[in-house]
């Protein structure tokens, strides 16, 4: 389902110091609403930042991406323009190569990435948390069947869909069931390293 490259890490190993937060989850669980609440708490911190994907599809009010036809995202992912690149849904992404010069000076980079490239991306960047944010079954097909865009595909897929890699295993989970701004105020924290409970 996904095709991965990774860039290379450092001589020295891992790219570090700065930390890798991997924003993962079930399409629905909300992640780029409480990635909006996060970005917007965060907006005066310059040592966190919030690139945006590159992905071959339009951009939108849910997510503001970097739109690349199919065509260039290849001549990019063959230029060697990006970090990571996958597959999922019918489209491609990629995160840019930029980030690696955020992390090698220290700062936060927060993402939202598939599943399947949590295990390539802790081994080669130094400093990995990966944050799953869910929600209840019920709540997902109610949120996907509102959201109601056509590039979702088949929403029973989509529900069912699940990665069965140890690798892919998270450090932290949050049930994204109430509150937004109360799980975006839990997301800072992680961001920002200072635990993640009020």
């Amino acid at each position: 389902m996904s095709e991965t490259v990774t860039t290379a890490k450092d001589a020295a190993g891992a790219i570090g110091p700065g930390r890798l937060v991997l924003v993962v989850g079930p399409s629905g669980a909300g992640k780029d609403t409480l990635l909006r609440l996060a970005q917007a708490a965060c907006v005066d911190d310059h040592q966190i930042v919030f690139p945006r994907r590159v992905v071959t599809r339009a951009s939108s009010a849910d997510e503001e991406n970097i739109a690349l036809s199919p065509d260039e995202f290849a001549r990019a992912r063959d230029h060697g323009d990006f970090a990571v690149h996958w597959d999922a849904h019918g489209h491609s992404y990629a995160l840019p190569l930029e980030i690696n010069d955020d992390i090698r000076a220290g700062r936060a980079v927060v993402v939202n990435v598939s599943r399947t490239v949590i295990g390539p991306l802790r081994r080669a960047y130094a400093n990995v948390v990966v944050v799953a944010i869910t929600a209840p079954p019920d709540v997902l097909a109610q949120r996907l069947a509102a959201r109601a865009r056509h590039t979702d595909g088949n929403i029973a897929d989509r529900l069912a869909r699940s990665v069965d890699d140890a690798s892919a295993n998270a450090d932290i989970t949050i049930l994204n069931a109430g509150s937004a701004d109360y799980h975006g105020r839990q997301l800072v924290r992680v961001i920002r390293n200072e635990g993640w409970r009020d």
